[in-house]
Protein backbone atom coordinates (compact mmCIF):
# COMPACT_ATOMS: atom_id res chain seq x y z
CA UNK A 1 0.00 0.00 0.00
CA UNK A 2 1.05 3.58 -0.52
CA UNK A 3 -0.08 6.79 1.13
CA UNK A 4 -1.85 8.75 -1.61
CA UNK A 5 -2.59 11.71 0.67
CA UNK A 6 -1.81 12.12 4.35
CA UNK A 7 -3.61 9.44 6.35
CA UNK A 8 -5.17 7.68 3.35
CA UNK A 9 -3.59 4.51 1.98
CA UNK A 10 -4.36 2.93 -1.37
CA UNK A 11 -3.60 -0.27 -3.24
CA UNK A 12 -4.48 -1.25 -6.79
CA UNK A 13 -5.56 -4.14 -8.99
CA UNK A 14 -5.05 -3.83 -12.74
CA UNK A 15 -8.08 -4.63 -14.89
CA UNK A 16 -6.96 -6.04 -18.22
CA UNK A 17 -10.46 -5.62 -19.62
CA UNK A 18 -10.66 -1.93 -18.76
CA UNK A 19 -6.98 -1.11 -19.22
CA UNK A 20 -6.58 0.77 -15.95
CA UNK A 21 -6.29 0.20 -12.20
CA UNK A 22 -9.10 -0.43 -9.76
CA UNK A 23 -8.33 1.18 -6.39
CA UNK A 24 -9.06 0.35 -2.77
CA UNK A 25 -8.59 2.81 0.09
CA UNK A 26 -7.93 2.74 3.82
CA UNK A 27 -8.65 5.91 5.75
CA UNK A 28 -6.96 6.11 9.12
CA UNK A 29 -9.39 7.43 11.73
CA UNK A 30 -9.09 7.46 15.53
CA UNK A 31 -12.67 6.18 15.87
CA UNK A 32 -11.91 3.19 13.59
CA UNK A 33 -10.23 2.87 10.21
CA UNK A 34 -12.47 2.89 7.15
CA UNK A 35 -11.85 0.71 4.09
CA UNK A 36 -13.55 1.86 0.88
CA UNK A 37 -14.19 -0.44 -2.10
CA UNK A 38 -11.39 -2.91 -1.29
CA UNK A 39 -9.89 -4.42 -4.43
CA UNK A 40 -8.28 -7.85 -4.29
CA UNK A 41 -5.20 -7.46 -2.07
CA UNK A 42 -1.97 -9.40 -2.34
CA UNK A 43 -0.97 -11.38 0.74
CA UNK A 44 1.35 -8.63 2.01
CA UNK A 45 -1.29 -5.94 1.42
CA UNK A 46 -3.89 -7.99 3.28
CA UNK A 47 -1.45 -8.44 6.15
CA UNK A 48 -0.87 -4.69 6.16
CA UNK A 49 -4.63 -4.05 6.29
CA UNK A 50 -4.90 -6.41 9.24
CA UNK A 51 -1.99 -4.63 10.93
CA UNK A 52 -3.55 -1.21 10.38
CA UNK A 53 -6.94 -2.45 11.52
CA UNK A 54 -10.27 -2.02 9.73
CA UNK A 55 -13.46 -1.12 11.60
CA UNK A 56 -15.82 -0.71 8.63
CA UNK A 57 -15.86 -1.56 4.94
CA UNK A 58 -17.81 1.02 2.93
CA UNK A 59 -19.02 0.15 -0.57
CA UNK A 60 -19.87 2.93 -2.99
CA UNK A 61 -22.02 0.72 -5.21
CA UNK A 62 -23.25 -2.77 -6.02
CA UNK A 63 -20.32 -3.56 -8.34
CA UNK A 64 -17.62 -2.63 -5.85
CA UNK A 65 -18.07 -5.52 -3.44
CA UNK A 66 -14.76 -6.67 -4.89
CA UNK A 67 -12.71 -8.16 -2.03
CA UNK A 68 -15.01 -7.04 0.80
CA UNK A 69 -15.59 -10.60 2.01
CA UNK A 70 -11.88 -11.39 2.05
CA UNK A 71 -11.05 -8.26 4.03
CA UNK A 72 -13.90 -8.91 6.47
CA UNK A 73 -12.74 -12.48 7.08
CA UNK A 74 -9.36 -11.22 8.28
CA UNK A 75 -10.41 -8.01 10.05
CA UNK A 76 -13.97 -8.73 11.29
CA UNK A 77 -14.97 -5.34 9.86
CA UNK A 78 -18.63 -4.63 9.16
CA UNK A 79 -19.70 -4.11 5.54
CA UNK A 80 -22.02 -1.22 4.65
CA UNK A 81 -23.78 -0.41 1.37
CA UNK A 82 -26.81 1.66 0.38
CA UNK A 83 -30.01 -0.42 0.67
CA UNK A 84 -30.89 0.17 -3.00
CA UNK A 85 -27.75 -1.75 -4.03
CA UNK A 86 -27.79 -4.31 -1.22
CA UNK A 87 -29.82 -7.05 -2.94
CA UNK A 88 -27.46 -7.11 -5.92
CA UNK A 89 -24.49 -7.31 -3.54
CA UNK A 90 -26.10 -10.27 -1.79
CA UNK A 91 -26.67 -11.97 -5.14
CA UNK A 92 -22.90 -11.63 -5.74
CA UNK A 93 -22.18 -13.36 -2.43
CA UNK A 94 -21.52 -10.31 -0.25
CA UNK A 95 -23.57 -10.02 2.92
CA UNK A 96 -23.82 -6.39 4.08
CA UNK A 97 -24.10 -5.74 7.80
CA UNK A 98 -25.21 -2.12 7.66
CA UNK A 99 -26.98 0.37 5.40
CA UNK A 100 -25.51 3.63 4.17
CA UNK A 101 -27.83 6.63 4.18
CA UNK A 102 -27.28 9.86 2.26
CA UNK A 103 -26.42 12.67 4.63
CA UNK A 104 -25.10 10.51 7.45
CA UNK A 105 -21.57 10.88 8.78
CA UNK A 106 -19.18 7.96 9.21
CA UNK A 107 -16.00 9.08 10.91
CA UNK A 108 -14.89 12.20 9.01
CA UNK A 109 -16.92 11.29 5.91
CA UNK A 110 -20.39 12.35 4.85
CA UNK A 111 -22.36 10.01 2.59
CA UNK A 112 -23.50 11.66 -0.66
CA UNK A 113 -26.10 10.11 -2.96
CA UNK A 114 -25.01 9.84 -6.61
CA UNK A 115 -27.61 7.52 -8.19
CA UNK A 116 -27.74 6.76 -11.89
CA UNK A 117 -25.12 4.16 -12.65
CA UNK A 118 -26.95 2.12 -10.02
CA UNK A 119 -29.80 3.25 -7.75
CA UNK A 120 -27.75 3.07 -4.56
CA UNK A 121 -24.47 4.63 -5.71
CA UNK A 122 -22.88 6.90 -3.09
CA UNK A 123 -19.75 9.01 -2.71
CA UNK A 124 -17.94 10.10 0.44
CA UNK A 125 -17.08 13.73 1.17
CA UNK A 126 -14.48 14.84 3.71
CA UNK A 127 -15.29 18.52 3.94
CA UNK A 128 -12.52 19.55 6.33
CA UNK A 129 -9.86 18.17 4.02
CA UNK A 130 -11.70 18.93 0.75
CA UNK A 131 -11.55 15.29 -0.36
CA UNK A 132 -14.19 13.47 -2.40
CA UNK A 133 -14.13 9.68 -2.82
CA UNK A 134 -16.17 8.20 -5.68
CA UNK A 135 -16.82 4.69 -6.93
CA UNK A 136 -18.39 4.36 -10.38
CA UNK A 137 -20.05 7.80 -10.59
CA UNK A 138 -16.84 9.27 -12.04
CA UNK A 139 -13.66 7.53 -13.23
CA UNK A 140 -10.11 8.84 -13.54
CA UNK A 141 -9.53 7.93 -17.15
CA UNK A 142 -7.70 9.14 -19.14
CA UNK A 143 -5.20 10.05 -16.38
CA UNK A 144 -5.54 13.63 -15.20
CA UNK A 145 -9.13 13.90 -16.41
CA UNK A 146 -12.57 12.86 -15.21
CA UNK A 147 -14.70 10.50 -17.25
CA UNK A 148 -17.78 8.32 -17.12
CA UNK A 149 -18.23 4.62 -17.65
CA UNK A 150 -19.97 3.44 -20.80
CA UNK A 151 -23.70 4.16 -20.82
CA UNK A 152 -24.37 0.49 -21.46
CA UNK A 153 -23.45 -0.28 -17.82
CA UNK A 154 -25.58 2.56 -16.41
CA UNK A 155 -29.15 2.09 -15.21
CA UNK A 156 -30.09 5.74 -15.87
CA UNK A 157 -27.47 7.82 -17.73
CA UNK A 158 -29.36 11.16 -17.47
CA UNK A 159 -29.82 10.66 -13.74
CA UNK A 160 -26.13 9.91 -13.30
CA UNK A 161 -25.20 13.07 -15.17
CA UNK A 162 -27.49 15.04 -12.84
CA UNK A 163 -25.82 13.39 -9.83
CA UNK A 164 -22.33 14.22 -11.11
CA UNK A 165 -23.39 17.80 -11.85
CA UNK A 166 -24.60 18.10 -8.23
CA UNK A 167 -21.15 17.08 -6.94
CA UNK A 168 -19.94 20.51 -8.06
CA UNK A 169 -21.94 21.95 -5.14
CA UNK A 170 -19.45 20.30 -2.77
CA UNK A 171 -16.15 21.83 -1.69
CA UNK A 172 -13.30 19.54 -2.75
CA UNK A 173 -9.87 19.75 -4.33
CA UNK A 174 -8.83 16.06 -4.24
CA UNK A 175 -10.78 13.34 -6.05
CA UNK A 176 -10.04 9.74 -5.10
CA UNK A 177 -11.51 7.37 -7.68
CA UNK A 178 -12.36 3.69 -7.54
CA UNK A 179 -11.42 3.27 -11.22
CA UNK A 180 -8.46 4.91 -12.96
CA UNK A 181 -6.09 7.58 -11.67
CA UNK A 182 -7.00 9.86 -8.76
CA UNK A 183 -6.56 13.63 -8.97
CA UNK A 184 -4.75 15.02 -5.94
CA UNK A 185 -5.34 18.72 -6.60
CA UNK A 186 -7.47 20.86 -8.87
CA UNK A 187 -10.03 18.06 -9.12
CA UNK A 188 -13.12 20.26 -9.00
CA UNK A 189 -12.02 22.07 -12.17
CA UNK A 190 -11.48 18.71 -13.88
CA UNK A 191 -14.93 17.57 -12.84
CA UNK A 192 -16.45 20.81 -14.11
CA UNK A 193 -14.80 20.20 -17.46
CA UNK A 194 -16.54 16.81 -17.60
CA UNK A 195 -19.89 18.31 -16.64
CA UNK A 196 -19.48 21.03 -19.27
CA UNK A 197 -19.18 18.28 -21.89
CA UNK A 198 -22.56 16.75 -21.01
CA UNK A 199 -25.26 17.00 -23.69
CA UNK A 200 -28.04 19.52 -23.33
Amino acid sequence: MQEIVNGILTWTWFSERHGYNFNGYLIRDPSGNLCIDPVDPSGPVLDELVGEGVARILLTNRNHCRAANRVRERTVARIAIHPNDADYARDQGTEPDDSLKAGESIGPLKVVAVPGKSPGEVAFHWLERRILVVGDAVIGNPPGRCGLLSERVMDEPPRLRDSVRALLDLDFDTLLVGDGVSIREGAKDRLKALVDSFPG
